[in-house]
């Protein structure tokens, strides 16, 4: 089955005010039958300016549940939409600069 990917991203300050929040497409998989509470291994999350991007310096590894899977059964062919878990970035701790 096809399943996309997806993790809600929330951009705070150090004030912990919020800048943005976001949904993270981390893109389509195939892939054998996902469970909730399933772990899902991916690249680190990061800051490039405003923009949510995959933080690929070397040993920045991630892994988040999955905490649902909505199955879109109008669509052809059907597309399951895979959450993760919610994660936070902090401007200034979490900016990768220009890799």
């Amino acid at each position: 089955m096809r399943y996309n990917i997806l993790q809600s991203v929330k951009v705070i300050d150090m004030n912990n005010e919020i800048i943005s929040e976001t949904m993270f497409e981390h893109g389509e998989y195939e892939a054998p039958a996902l469970n909730i509470g399933s772990s899902v291994h991916h690249y680190e999350l990061g800051l490039k300016q405003f923009e949510v991007v995959y933080d690929k310096r070397e040993g920045r590894t991630a892994r988040h549940r999955i905490i649902d899977i909505e199955i879109d059964l109008i669509g052809k062919p059907s597309v399951a939409n895979v959450f993760l878990e919610p994660v936070t970035l902090i401007i200034g701790q979490h900016d990768i600069g220009e890799v």
